[in-house]
């Protein structure tokens, strides 16, 4: 299933699949350790009993060290689009 419309401005849409909910949960915990994010969603991910996870996270209210690797990430990139 995919989103309908684009997240707003500062924010992703991630999807966590992993064979085991578990697996997911721990994935999910790591974002939400490092950044504000929405209540996770949880669905099948297929008919062996996979786990997809779903939540939106919000990069501007990123903690340390989300937050410096993400000011270092934007400023590299920029260097790169001017070559």
């Amino acid at each position: 299933m995919q989103p309908k419309e684009t997240p707003p401005d500062g924010h992703a849409d991630v999807r966590i699949v992993a064979a085991s909910s578990e697996v997911a949960r721990r994935v999910a915990e790591i974002l939400r350790h490092c950044f504000a994010t929405t209540e996770q969603r949880s669905y099948p991910a297929d008919a062996e009993g996979g786990t997809r996870l779903q939540l939106t996270v919000d990069t501007t209210s990123a903690t340390e060290p989300a937050r410096s690797w993400l000011e270092t990430s934007r400023s590299s990139g920029k260097d790169g689009r001017r070559k």
